[in-house]
């Protein structure tokens, strides 16, 4: 089921891979044009967002294997669960990250899934794919805080 964040929102989903793997240069919030049942799907919380990402195609930005459950009681008309989904973005920073996806390294991959005010919103993050020596250095800086905050506690 979903939590509670700050007063209005509403989370949904976290794509906790998402910062393990990469490295987060940028943040953007964009909303999600949605079919009914999908929406309702997500009020469930049935989603994952593992393997899911952003890609520009034709001026526009989509998010793509983000799958979202059918909705039980919409039987008749179901949605297709990985279908590519429209995130809903102004020109300027449509423009500012395709330039960037364009560039070698960078991809858009969703961080959050959120409703905001009863819309549908994802956080996305430009991201840049993490190394060995980077996994490793984000090990040692964890057991190093560990290691502070056990030394404080013991005083």
């Amino acid at each position: 089921m979903a939590q509670k964040e700050a007063p209005g929102e509403l989370v949904v989903a976290t794509n906790r891979k998402a910062r393990a793997s990469y490295t987060v240069e940028d943040t953007l919030e964009a909303g999600l044009a949605l079919l009914g049942s999908e929406v309702k799907s997500l009020r469930a919380g049935a989603v994952q967002m593992a393997d899911a990402f952003a890609q520009p195609r034709g001026g526009e930005l989509y998010l793509h294997s983000l799958r979202i459950a059918p909705y039980g009681a919409a039987a008749a008309f179901p949605h297709d669960p990985v279908r590519p989904r429209k995130l809903l973005l102004h020109r300027a920073e449509l423009d500012r990250w395709g330039a960037k996806v364009r560039e070698r390294g960078y991809s858009i991959v969703p961080l959050v899934l959120y409703f905001k005010k009863g819309k549908a919103k994802v956080q996305l993050g430009l991201v840049r794919g993490k190394t060995h020596e980077d996994r490793r250095e984000d090990i040692k800086e964890r057991d190093t805080q560990r290691e502070m905050d056990r030394a404080l506690r013991r005083r």
